[in-house]
């Protein structure tokens, strides 16, 4: 089940961090982008399409974009090629407005190959246009991206960052999988990815694929929404999310951040890090680390010094900008051999 969100947890950043983020779990908004002009009036799925266009057009600087463009037989579902070397699918560079034409001039046509332009900076490609696509709960300089095209499917992925989604024109249909479904869903390659971040290749097989046997144990726990322009969704970073675009030209707007950011080390670099330091070692010093990961890291005990006073917690105080400077110059110092 997807949550709606409580009373008040739309009213600012903070709000929305402590009541929806804090949960980490998928939190459905109708409506939250109603209230955009090119939302304005809007009582059915494509109705707005003219006024969005128009939008693009007004703040349009003119930067090539990058189209992924697939033939017929793989009907829009953007994947691997049989071989797994390649993609099912090609990519362009097309100025921004001239691939904006030919998704417009041929989203209705029979057997006509899917375009589809994803992840659209503002700042890059229409700046200004992010004072027009203000949510409340969003913080101020979070810049919005656009994803524009036929209906297509894009493979299930997860993002490390904290995403709401917002439908601006068309459908969308998320299916969700919680983070600790990772091990049932056979996820390919971390270094040779569609778009960046690696997928699952279960998702969307048919029930009882030889290949993917354990992945039975993930598809009950699929959650499926679909969202409609204005609607919006709230997806945690990590959660695995398969996006089906399902009119004929669908564009969505999306705001990444990293709502518990301390400063600039991210999670997933300190991963990759831990790979290349941990991952092939002994399985008995592999399990003595995780033990230190946890006491340490994940602290399922709560805090390691908690029999201490505070003051005597050095380093593993509260992260303050001190403790925080004092642990990273330490990180530095060893990786440098120091």
């Amino acid at each position: 089940m997807i949550h709606e969100p409580p009373a008040g947890a739309l009213r600012d950043p903070d709000h929305f961090r402590t009541i929806v983020m804090e949960r980490g779990e998928p939190t459905i908004m109708r409506g939250a982008a109603r209230d955009w002009a090119m939302l304005a009036d809007c009582t059915a799925p494509g109705e707005n399409l003219a006024k969005v266009v128009d939008q693009f057009r007004r703040f349009d600087v003119g930067r090539p974009a990058e189209v992924f463009v697939g033939k017929p037989e793989i009907a829009a579902r953007y994947n691997y090629d049989a071989s797994m070397a390649g993609f099912n699918f090609d990519r362009s560079m097309i100025r921004f407005d001239d691939a904006l034409t030919q998704i417009l001039a041929s989203a209705s046509e029979f057997g006509r190959p899917s375009m589809y332009m994803g992840s659209l900076a503002a700042e890059t490609y229409f700046p200004g246009i992010e004072e027009t696509t203000r949510l409340p709960f969003v913080p101020v300089a979070v810049r919005p991206r656009f994803w524009i095209g036929h209906p297509s499917t894009v493979a299930c992925h997860y993002d490390t960052m904290d995403n709401v989604a917002c439908v601006a024109v068309g459908r969308r249909r998320f299916t969700l999988f919680p983070p600790d479904a990772i091990e049932d869903l056979y996820v390919g390659p971390i270094d040779h990815t569609l778009a960046g971040q690696p997928i699952s290749l279960a998702v969307g097989s048919e029930p009882g694929d030889p290949r993917y046997p354990k992945f039975a144990q993930a598809r009950d726990r699929a959650l499926v929404v679909e969202l409609d322009p204005g609607d919006a969704l709230y997806i945690p970073k990590l959660w695995w999310h398969q996006v089906e675009a399902l009119s004929d030209v669908n564009v969505l707007v999306n705001f990444w951040w990293d709502g518990f950011a301390t400063g600039p080390d991210q999670p997933y670099t300190t991963m990759l890090m831990s790979m290349l330091a941990i991952a092939e070692r002994p399985p008995a010093e592999r399990e003595a680390w995780r033990a230190w990961f946890d006491h340490y890291v994940f602290r399922p005990d709560g805090h390691p010094l908690s029999f201490l006073p505070v003051e005597q917690h050095g380093v593993l105080g509260a992260q303050s900008k001190d403790n925080y400077v004092r642990i990273r110059t330490l990180v530095m110092r060893l990786l440098r051999g120091g």
